[in-house]
């Protein structure tokens, strides 16, 4: 019998996801495997962001380096666990010049009735302030709209991260409210935006940005 694993990675055939590439002329995302996570844990543990400000709803980035790692590794494994066609949450690793630089993800739950998704992002400390933030949400919009065929992409950012807010800003996403959160143990004001399929085709599409490995991920989904 045929081995599903080759050279310690998983066969496409088995999770078609690590098949599925987003490309566009200044980077590319992968579906995080293995080997992508821990250089994701290694970049998250070097620092995402000032550790006087927490840009994240859920603090995990506030755990010490030596469980950062581990946690960093089992939130991607537990991802992998819990996707089914009602309910997923896909994290890619944002490549720049053949190196990891930060991730971005694409989660939602019954996308195939309510065909609605919401994204996340972080960038390495290093790697911030260089267009790079904007450049990987055009391509997790990219393959929200073009590749699952969504309706809406939804979004947020606590209303004093600016970085995060002005690229959401920037590609002409709607205000949708606000919602209270606890941060650290105070009151923090989140705020919601969302973009809707026909202003991302109006606004946003690009003709630069590919989708390789796009089919059987599609049909692993419930999506044809």
């Amino acid at each position: 019998m045929k081995s599903a694993w080759h050279s310690g990675v998983m066969s496409t055939s088995v999770w078609p996801l690590f098949g599925l590439r987003v490309i566009t002329p200044r980077l590319e995302l992968r579906s995080v495997d293995d080997d992508l996570g821990a250089q994701l844990a290694e970049l998250a543990a070097q620092g995402i962001h000032d550790p006087a400000f927490m840009p994240f709803a859920f603090e995990w980035t506030d755990a010490p380096a030596d469980r950062l790692r581990p946690n960093t590794m089992q939130h991607y494994w537990r991802c992998r666990a819990e996707t089914t066609p009602t309910h997923w949450h896909l994290p890619f690793a944002t490549i720049v010049d053949g190196e990891v630089v930060g991730t971005t993800s694409l989660g939602a739950d019954h996308f195939p009735t309510l065909r609605t998704f919401e994204s996340g992002s972080w960038l390495g400390r290093a790697h911030q302030g260089r267009g790079i933030g904007r450049e990987m949400r055009e391509a997790t919009l990219h393959l929200g709209f073009a590749g699952f065929a969504a309706a809406c992409a939804t979004t947020s950012a606590f209303d004093d991260n600016g970085p995060s807010l002005g690229v959401t800003r920037s590609l002409g996403y709607e205000p949708n409210g606000t919602e209270p959160k606890v941060r650290r143990g105070q009151v923090a004001s989140s705020m919601l935006f969302r973009m809707t399929a026909d202003d991302w085709q109006a606004r946003v599409r690009r003709d630069d940005i590919s989708i390789d490995g796009l089919g059987p991920v599609l049909g692993f989904l419930g999506l044809v």
